[in-house]
């Protein structure tokens, strides 16, 4: 059974393996962006703070591609997949974070749900391959190679940095504030 707390997130297990453990955080991570963004119009999701152009809608389509990126490209070696094969990266890498504001808040929450769900069925696939040591099947440009154990580890890094953002961003809307 998965213990949910009070904003629906679901709570890392307390006595599963390490798979178990580091899936169950990274889900807890994602929750935690989804609750940020959750009953937010295009307005809300395009609000920054200060000097940053980072706003709630950018968050989700970043994550969206960093999800795509390393769950897709990097772990299974798979070409991009609309929308990223779509952009000039090298002359644009900023892209998703600016071209949320022309995607309607559905636009942008089924992008990120989507490429989660998609993250999900890849990373129980690589796990039936090869466990937490698989192998990524793409190098760096060095020849080393992460496993999926770095990969997932370096979600919940990406993640719980973002949230942390999220929490800012989600106060100037409209004064909401948690964890």
């Amino acid at each position: 059974m998965v213990d949910v707390d009070e904003q629906g997130r679901p709570e890392p297990p307390l006595t599963a393996d390490e798979t178990g453990t580091v899936l169950g955080f990274l889900d807890y991570q994602r929750a935690t962006l989804a609750w940020k963004c959750a009953g937010l119009d295009a307005v809300g999701l395009s609000v920054t703070v200060g000097p940053s152009a980072m706003s709630l809608g950018g968050l989700l389509k970043h994550l969206a591609h960093v999800e795509d990126s390393w769950f897709s490209r990097w772990l299974h070696g798979r070409d991009r997949q609309p929308p990223w094969n779509a952009v000039d990266w090298t002359a644009d890498p900023g892209w998703a974070w600016h071209s949320a504001a022309q995607d309607t808040p559905e636009q942008l929450l089924e992008l990120w749900q989507d490429t989660v769900a998609r993250s999900r069925a890849l990373v129980a696939q690589a796990l039936a391959e090869g466990g937490l040591d698989q192998p990524a099947r793409r190098t760096w440009p060095d020849g080393r190679t992460p496993s999926l154990r770095w990969i997932l580890l370096h979600m919940i890094e990406e993640y719980a940095r973002h949230n942390g953002h999220a929490d800012l961003l989600r106060e100037s809307v409209d004064g909401r504030t948690g964890e």
